[in-house]
């Protein structure tokens, strides 16, 4: 296999195997993540890719997932794809699902019958950023893609039976924005019901632009009370009708959330409220990671 420069990939990707087939990410500009800050953005030849493929076939018996990196392989013309997903097939029969990164951009500009055609060649689950579902957040954080949008493509992708997975980020806000950061949010999930939605808390790194801000005290980091008092109102105020796996269990959150919605929701906000009146349930921040 041939990798450029980091890789990265969802956590629920951990025993897939990763294929680059883009090298870094279309936008590159959001102001609190550092991933793909060394890469400059191209799309990488697809016999490459084929290649890397029928190389990984010969080190691996057996495997069931396969994750196309870097930051939004759905950027590709459905073309290029549907031939990458289609030697996956021929190269990977026992390959149960294929996975991605998409911005809501690289979603919408498809029909729903590509998606259809790239459904029915493995593509199963389709992971977006949208980070928070308030307006004001996305645009400080340079996100460049609206809420509107966002829900969007993420019914678009569920309407055509591909699983979309859903990024927020706790803290995201700092405290003067945190409550319409956690209601807006709720709000979105809600109205877009994706089939899993994943919650981190914010870390920063230097390569990051925020981080810049927070130097400069421009930007507060939330304590670790705080993050647990913005997800429980996020929480609170989730309202979906049909099954959504609610995962907040990432190295980065000050407490481990686990279970589905809306069925789960009770017990999720007593392990928050147990944590928040004893500070000892509470991850030291040691043992924070990305």
């Amino acid at each position: 296999m041939r990798y450029e420069g980091n890789i990265f990939r969802p956590p629920s990707e951990a025993y897939s195997l990763i294929v680059q087939v883009t090298i870094g990410c279309t936008h590159n500009k959001c102001t609190f993540c550092s991933m793909f800050k060394d890469k400059e953005f191209r799309v990488r030849n697809v016999q490459e890719v084929l290649e890397d493929l029928d190389m990984a076939r010969k080190y691996y018996r057996h495997v069931e997932k396969i994750f196309l990196a870097d930051g939004d392989a759905l950027c590709l013309s459905t073309h290029k794809l549907l031939t990458i997903l289609e030697h996956i097939k021929k190269v990977f029969p026992e390959c149960k699902r294929v996975g991605a990164y998409g911005t809501p951009q690289d979603v919408l500009i498809k029909s729903p019958e590509e998606l259809i055609q790239l459904r029915k060649r493995g593509l199963g689950i389709i992971y977006i950023g949208a980070e928070s579902g308030s307006q004001k957040v996305l645009e400080s954080v340079n996100k460049g893609v609206t809420r509107e949008q966002i829900i969007e493509a993420v019914k678009k992708i569920e309407a055509v039976g591909i699983k979309a997975s859903v990024t927020f980020i706790s803290g995201l806000a700092g405290p003067e924005n945190m409550e319409e950061h956690a209601l807006e949010t709720a709000s979105m999930i809600s109205q877009m019901e994706p089939s899993y939605v994943g919650l981190l808390t914010l870390m920063v790194e230097p390569a990051a632009p925020i981080y810049k801000e927070i130097q400069e005290g421009r930007f507060k980091i939330l304590s670790a009370e705080e993050v647990l008092g913005e997800t429980a109102l996020m929480l609170k105020n989730i309202n979906v009708t049909k099954n959504c796996v609610f995962r907040s269990n990432h190295a980065s959150n000050y407490v481990s959330l686990k279970g589905d919605l809306p069925q789960d929701k009770e017990r999720m906000m007593n392990q928050l409220k147990r944590a928040m009146e004893n500070t000892n349930l509470i991850k030291d921040e040691r043992f924070r990671a990305l």
